[in-house]
């Protein structure tokens, strides 16, 4: 009654759903590539990722899920029990959402504002008074404790908080199922790891986190019960299905986006492009006001609240904290500037390349390490000493390095002139209107100078002196790139400042990133963006001098922090290859409108060569993690060359034969079944006999095979009649149709019992109310291409192939559809084609013509 067990990818899927720390025992460690492997981690957009065969076996044991429910009986049964659809209360869940994710960014900010100001505050206070030496050991003992403590939380309560959470986001809202990562648990041991990891100093931002933390609220938030909480809340029932469920996912992490930036469009077009695998023009209704309600939230405590010290000024949404990188200079855009933002964007793609090839480098050497551990404590207490080993070095570059520059006198130079800054006067008039130095810079040990005021008591000259390298590595990550975007100072940094702090933040963010702490990118990749591209900036300024707005207005977009701005953008956009989204954040988070097209410019140019020399960040990560994750368009290369899937059928590419049951089956068999294979789904065929014996019906998954199984209310003789079959509106959807088992190992002990008891064989169970009678099915020789959309597109988790009798005769999963594995079948058919070319035979050549006349295919050239 049975096909044999399939090949090749049948054979290897599991029911297990993993968590991020669930790799780390079995994870590959013997990839024997070379460093600059082809299809490994130095490979261009346009090749496909190699699997070891150890990953393959990784990427085998996780679970997809449908995005659409199971579409039976019982399922209809229980959609008209619920209230009669309106929509008001989506638009409930939404607000909640978005009102829940901007409070805990407020928070999330306060928090770290709070901790980072008193670490820096003392550091410089330590500075001033007692010196060097105490000061490294207060911002080094501070910084250390927080991240131990944060560090220590990821590792021994929750793993699957570490890092920013968004390739496991991306790859649960493309369709595979990872667990822990939507656990109250996980919220609360990120909210709390993030707030460390930033206040205390490491090359991080909130910023990720806070996209998977919105996610998270939204998944909760949405079900209004909680496993881990034990609480069971009977109110939007309705939205207990998984399409609801990753819909408000995918809103909690727009919201996420919102709330971080105040970019509520930037939140939504991020969640579109880059975060969800299906989208509808509805859910962006819904999604912009989930996000407009996390943005108002945010700003609305923001604008009275500073370090949870109420400012008596609550609704006045000031500018300066609204915006969180406000440009105060606004300068006119050159044709001319379009040259360095070209460079400034060629620049960003190569760099970006390099950062991401670094981090995956880093990532398998972090776990080839771990791995080579035995005891279990010693692999936890790895992970903890990695990240607080990070925050020493750290601490001690911010603090020793600056002692290492001159101090830099606050100067004044007017329009035009070249001179270098040390040819100046330290006097400075504060109210000049050319190049002039920024009020809030770092003194670190420099001399505070004199004040020198006029008749009306207002400030005329300075003669303080200020150091710049402490002026970067002094504060959070976010106040360091306002410096580097601030207007109208050209020589505030000098060249071997910023090159320093550069390759310093280039390193450590790098190695920080995949480290076992909650911790985001955003911000260390603007600041690194930043200081580069004020780089370029100064470099212009050094050929054709200061211009200033009133005295050259044509040649004032020749600024440093102009610069600095199209830089951060080209090294966010080479790292992550975001377009849409990019552009419209880095304009709500600067409100810089004339900048538009040199980002947009810089942002394209940085993707185009990033392409070309990387994968994305967020999908190289997935890789590495071996997620399996359908990109929007498959890219199959052969021999070097694109193949064109329009070409090939999806017997091609389908695993086959396959496990098929009856529409009523016994108990024993389905039992047997589940312990001897791994397969997440079985298609169901009509009961009968000749034809008919593997006509599809519809699909049902191993979960609710399984959670069947353990009802023996569903269980009937095998000459029950309809009458005496158990009443489906009495059956409870949510109990039949369950998320995951409770038992497992109690499951399996009850299926051997099914087995090896003969009463089970004459005991049936009627699966007709339970398949998925829209499961949807093609044909064999259906085009491969339009297979790969109609199942990414539909968010599905088995695709089934039938004959032009409607049997079956394969399946298609998503890891059927990867690109190594479509590659792998697709270069075996070449071969074939190629053999058969050969050497021809009359059976071949007939049967090639056979099958072009039933598929309407017509002639090829491998035929001719």
């Amino acid at each position: 009654m049975h096909h044999p067990v399939s090949n090749m990818n049948n054979s290897k899927r599991r029911t297990t759903v993993l968590a991020a720390d669930d790799t780390e025992g079995i994870h590959p460690t013997d990839d024997q590539s070379g460093f600059f492997a082809k299809g490994r981690d130095f490979e261009s957009r346009y090749v496909n990722h190699q699997y070891t065969e150890q990953e393959k076996e990784l990427l085998a044991s996780y679970e997809s899920a449908d995005y659409l429910p199971s579409h039976s009986h019982v399922y209809e049964n229980w959609l008209r029990q619920q209230p009669k659809r309106l929509e008001w209360d989506r638009w409930v869940m939404m607000g909640l959402i978005g009102f829940s994710t901007g409070l805990v960014g407020f928070l999330l900010h306060q928090m770290i504002s709070i901790i980072s100001t008193l670490k820096w505050d003392n550091t410089q206070e330590y500075l001033t008074r007692s010196g060097l030496a105490l000061a490294w050991v207060w911002a080094t003992s501070i910084g250390l404790l927080l991240v131990m403590f944060g560090s220590a939380m990821v590792v021994i309560l929750r793993p699957s908080a570490a890092g920013s959470g968004l390739p496991e986001l991306i790859g649960f809202l493309n369709g595979t199922l990872v667990r822990h990562i939507f656990n109250v648990k996980t919220l609360a041991v990120k909210f709390v790891s993030c707030i460390c990891a930033v206040s205390s100093g490491l090359p991080v931002g909130p910023e990720g986190p806070m996209i998977h933390m919105g996610s998270l609220i939204g998944a909760g938030m949405s079900q209004f019960k909680s496993d881990t909480l034990k609480f069971d809340i009977p109110f939007f029932q309705r939205f207990r299905n998984p399409e609801d469920r990753r819909n408000f996912i995918s809103a909690g992490a727009a919201a996420g986006v919102a709330s971080a930036f105040g970019a509520p469009v930037g939140g939504l077009l991020f969640a579109m492009e880059e975060v969800s695998s299906f989208w509808s023009m509805k859910l962006s209704w819904q999604v912009f006001f989930c996000c407009m309600v996390s943005t108002f939230t945010t700003d609305l405590f923001n604008s009275a609240f500073h370090n949870f010290k109420y400012q008596g000024q609550f609704g006045l949404f000031k500018t300066q904290s609204y915006i969180i990188f406000k440009v105060l200079e606004s300068l006119d855009v050159n044709i001319l500037m379009f040259i360095p933002t070209v460079v400034l964007g060629v620049l960003g793609g190569l760099l970006g390349g390099l950062f991401v090839f670094m981090n995956l480098k880093l990532a398998r050497l972090r776990r080839a390490i771990i791995s080579k551990v035995k005891q279990h404590w010693k692999k936890k207490a790895l992970k903890i000493v990695e990240p607080c080993l990070i925050i020493i070095l750290f601490s001690t570059a911010s603090v020793l390095l600056p002692a290492a520059f001159n101090c830099s006198p606050y100067s004044c130079y007017l329009s035009g002139e070249k001179q270098s800054p040390q040819s100046y006067s330290p006097r400075c008039l504060v109210e000049e209107k050319g190049s002039q130095t920024e009020v809030d810079v770092s003194l670190y040990t420099c001399s505070p100078g004199i004040v020198i005021r006029d008749e009306n008591d207002s400030i005329a000259f300075s003669n303080k002196t200020f150091n710049q390298v402490a002026t970067l590595l002094f504060l959070t990550g976010e106040e360091a790139i306002q410096h580097l975007f601030s207007r109208q100072t050209h020589w505030e940094f000098n060249y071997l400042p910023l090159m320093t702090v550069l390759i310093l933040y280039f390193t450590m963010a790098c190695w920080t990133c995949g480290s076992n702490i909650s911790s985001g990118l955003v911000v260390p990749m603007l600041f690194i963006g930043a200081l580069y591209g004020r780089i370029i900036g100064m470099l212009l300024v050094s050929m054709f001098g200061v211009k200033s707005i009133t005295t050259d207005e044509y040649w004032a977009w020749m600024d440093p922090g102009a610069f600095a701005l199209i830089g951060a953008a080209s090294f966010f956009g080479g790292v992550s290859r975001l377009t849409m989204s990019l552009t419209v954040i880095m304009m709500e988070i600067t409100n810089d409108i004339q900048f538009l097209l040199p980002i947009m410019v810089a942002i394209m140019m940085a993707k185009w060569v990033g392409d070309f020399v990387t994968h994305p960040l967020y999908h190289a990560l997935l890789e590495v993690k071996c997620i399996p994750f359908l990109d929007a368009e498959p890219v199959i290369v052969h021999e070097g060359k694109s193949v064109n899937l329009e070409l090939f059928k999806t017997s091609d590419a389908m695993a086959s034969p396959v496990h098929v049951l009856h529409s009523k089956e016994s108990v024993s068999t389905i039992a047997q079944l589940l312990l001897d294979t791994t397969h997440g789904g079985f298609p169901v065929v009509k009961s009968g006999s000749g034809m008919e014996n593997h006509q599809f019906i519809g699909l049902i998954t191993r979960l609710e095979l399984s959670v069947m199984l353990m009802n023996s209310c569903l269980f009937e003789s095998a000459d029950s009649t309809s009458e005496d079959q158990p009443d489906i509106s009495q059956l409870d959807y949510q109990t039949v149709m369950a998320e995951k088992l409770v038992d497992p190992v109690a499951a399996e002990q009850l299926f051997h019992t099914y087995c090896e008891d003969p009463q089970y064989q004459d005991l049936y169970i009627n699966l007709v109310p339970y398949v998925n009678v829209s499961a949807p099915a093609v044909p064999q020789y259906f085009s491969l291409h339009r297979t790969y959309i109609i199942l990414r597109t539909l968010g599905l988790r088995h695709l089934t192939v039938v004959d032009g009798y409607n049997n079956v005769v394969g399946i298609i999963t998503r890891k059927d559809l990867m690109g190594f594995q479509m590659e792998e079948k697709i270069g075996a058919v070449l071969a074939n084609r190629l053999e058969g070319i050969r050497l021809p035979s009359p059976s071949s050549v007939k049967s090639n013509v056979e099958l072009d006349e039933v598929t309407n295919h017509g002639g090829n050239a491998s035929q001719c």
